[in-house]
């Protein structure tokens, strides 16, 4: 996007009262956010949805100015920017009707093509969460998956911890501009992140900081992904908030349940008894529900002399082999295992070549 273009789009974003959903009716209709400025106030007031209110600081030169200054921030800082109808802007959030009409990055993204989950929750993590979403992004590495989240203590930056400890992309959608970190205890994984993925937002360096912010930044989290995963959740809090937008896109979304007397497993439980969650007790769910395969699938076993199976592999790939097609209830009992537990053992052989998933939670060995 050139300069003069940029500045257009920086100006629009910086009108008060306006909405990002309110700036895409002006672009759409005057063509591009230069010309909303060139267009008569009488024709916009004319577009669904577009007042007064919406248009009464339009033409402020205050907007072009702000615009002006925080372009010389972007470029001083090596800012990269994502206009919403480039090419290279992510593409499920495009599709949002409340996504950026401009995103600010930092790092080294990639996020053509790419599976991508984000995860959420709480900021008082347990030890049993943390050990479930280490364990949960671990076994996602396969599939190549970029792991969003909010870069806030607990749930996040755990997350984001064990993407980067397992060679994965990560995501951290900032609640401020790129001017700062939050927290600022955070401050020592900033480069890792970077390195191995990066940074994005919708706020500006003259943002104030606000506790509102962390909301708004929430559509993004929710927008970027294929599906949203909660890991732990109190009765209310950001996370649930994240899963409310997820399902309004019409996103997947996901809870790991827990004890009723558990504080942090409320809000999933209540996700899930709502039905407005799917259960989830390992990446197997996921995997199952959302139909992904590995990055680069391995050959079936038929072509692999020497795949090496544990010994409870064996049993399930023997008992398959003999049986054809099962349910994963069946698999269980019959082999004597607790279904989660064959569920991440079935994961793991997929992931090997060795059984493939069908529709009806049905498994067959390859």
């Amino acid at each position: 996007m050139k300069e003069s273009d940029l500045q257009y789009v920086l100006a629009l974003q910086h009108v008060p009262n306006l909405g990002d959903a309110s700036a895409k009716k002006l672009i759409r209709h005057a063509g591009s956010a230069e010309a909303v400025f060139k267009e008569k106030k009488s024709a916009l007031l004319k577009i669904d949805g577009i007042g007064n209110y919406k248009l009464n600081e339009l033409f402020s030169s205050e907007n072009l100015k702000a615009a002006e200054q925080e372009l010389e921030f972007i470029w001083q800082n090596d800012i990269q920017t994502f206009y919403y109808l480039d090419a290279d802007y992510p593409e499920k959030l495009r599709h949002c009707p409340d996504g950026p009409i401009l995103l600010f990055k930092r790092g080294n993204l990639d996020l053509v093509n790419k599976k991508i989950l984000s995860i959420v929750g709480t900021r008082n993590v347990t030890t049993h969460g943390i050990a479930f979403c280490e364990k949960f992004v671990e076994d996602l590495a396969l599939l190549d998956v970029v792991v969003v989240s909010g870069f806030a203590y607990g749930v996040d930056i755990t997350a984001q911890r064990a993407a980067i400890k397992n060679g994965l992309q990560t995501v951290g959608c900032l609640a401020h501009g790129l001017n700062q970190i939050y927290p600022g205890v955070h401050q020592k994984y900033v480069q890792d992140v970077e390195n191995n993925g990066g940074f994005l937002t919708d706020f500006w360096s003259t943002d104030v900081f606000d506790r509102n912010n962390f909301l708004k930044r929430n559509r993004i989290i929710a927008g970027l992904s294929e599906a949203t995963v909660v890991i732990e959740s109190a009765e209310k809090g950001g996370s649930l908030v994240t899963a409310d937008i997820a399902n309004s896109y019409n996103r997947e979304v996901f809870a790991v349940p827990g004890r009723p007397s558990d504080s942090q497993s409320r809000g999933c439980n209540m996700l899930i008894k709502s039905q407005q969650a799917h259960v989830l007790t390992s990446a197997a769910d996921l995997i199952y529900m959302l139909n992904w395969k590995p990055a680069n699938e391995v050959k079936p076993v038929q072509k692999q002399l020497f795949i090496e199976l544990e010994e409870e592999e064996e049993m399930l790939y023997a008992y398959l082999k003999d049986k054809g097609k099962e349910q994963l209830d069946l698999i269980a009992l019959n082999c004597s295992i607790p279904t989660f537990k064959a569920a991440t053992l079935l994961l793991n052989m997929e992931l090997k070549g060795v059984v493939r998933p069908l529709p009806g939670k049905l498994f067959e060995a390859v």
